[in-house]
């Protein structure tokens, strides 16, 4: 069912660039899709952009820092983790905020409604991290030519969730689709949702070779 499938979104480059007439949004909403944000922008930023095109409310949750106008009418920015206080111990992202520590967060906090099939969509180093923290059957859509897809060529055998590279948004609109309808396919007819499904998605992952791992958090 799409109500079990997760998307969760970066903001900035992800869904600015290529989602300006947001119709894939409005799709995914339509199919009852768990929408969500994690980004290393503010909530000023976000919520501003998302009610100017009126799809601020097709998102169950946006995990990003805080932010607040003072008297003297500047925009204030927060760091998501108190790094001052606690570090978050991860050293792929950076300190004021830690996408895989989040993304363990929400899976930790839907466990309780059961199975949920995650899809994770992003362009920078900590969607990498992010993209750590998905499962088997999940997917990681990576953006091309950015520092998420450098970082996932340097260590493929990191990520266990299957990995669909997009590079603009006509590739974006139709990976992500296909992916949600992998989901629903697999639904209706009890096979694995990684298995090959005869759908017209062309993007699949090309990743192969070994070089220089990058630490990966603990």
């Amino acid at each position: 069912m799409a109500n079990d499938v997760v998307i969760v979104f970066d903001f900035d480059k992800t869904i600015i660039d290529c989602d300006s007439d947001n119709w894939v949004v409005d799709e995914l909403g339509f199919n009852e899709c768990d929408l969500r944000i994690i980004s290393d922008a503010n909530v000023f930023f976000i919520e501003t952009v998302l009610k100017q095109y009126g799809i601020l409310e097709c998102f169950r949750e946006i995990k990003t820092n805080p932010s607040y106008v003072d008297g003297e009418g500047r925009l204030r920015i927060l760091p998501y983790h108190d790094f001052n206080s606690s570090s978050h111990g991860c050293h792929i992202c950076p300190p004021n905020m830690c996408k895989g520590v989040i993304m363990e967060r929400i899976r930790a906090t839907l466990s309780a409604e059961g199975k949920k099939r995650f899809v994770h969509a992003g362009d920078g180093i900590a969607d990498f991290c992010a993209g750590l923290k998905l499962e088997e059957g999940d997917y990681l859509l990576p953006r091309k030519d950015f520092p998420v897809w450098d970082v996932i060529c340097k260590n493929p055998t990191l990520i266990k969730a299957n990995i669909r590279e997009w590079s603009n948004w006509n590739e974006f609109e139709t990976v992500l689709l296909n992916t949600v309808n992998r989901f629903l396919v697999a639904d209706k007819s009890s096979v694995r949702a990684d298995q090959h499904i005869p759908v017209d998605c062309k993007f699949h992952s090309s990743i192969s070779g070994h070089q220089s791992a990058l630490p990966v958090p603990h």
